[in-house]
């Protein structure tokens, strides 16, 4: 599994607890708030944790945290390989991503290559 090297949030509790930026630290990974009273810096986000929110978790009872995991990662699945978004054509995010495949490289990759410059350097 790919994992970022760095996050972006909000500076909701859920995401100032110390056993969070505990797992960020032990796993290299920089942690970034956005500015307080600012949710705009954070749009895309937003969107996504919507979507998860009221499409995933409010249509579900979850029995357990297996099942909790296999209903998200299905979701996950249908969302990124599977759903067309009309920002991008229509098509599914892996589907516009190959489409794009031969021109990028992981330094023009957009806000990652941005926001984890510091670490890269």
């Amino acid at each position: 599994m790919v994992k970022p090297c760095c996050i972006l949030s909000d500076n909701g509790t859920e995401f100032t607890s110390k056993v969070v930026l505990q797992w960020a630290q032990e796993n290299g990974i920089e942690w970034h708030y956005i500015t307080p009273g600012k949710p705009k810096e954070n749009g895309f986000t937003e969107s996504l944790n919507g979507r998860i929110r009221d499409e995933c978790l409010n249509e579900h009872i979850f029995e357990g945290l297996a099942d909790a995991r296999q209903i998200l990662e299905d979701w996950r699945q249908d969302y990124n390989n599977v759903r067309p978004h009309s920002s991008l054509g229509y098509q599914s995010p892996a589907a516009y991503r190959a489409s794009l495949r031969p021109t990028l490289t992981v330094a023009q990759s957009g806000v990652r290559a941005d926001a984890c410059q510091e670490r890269q350097t």
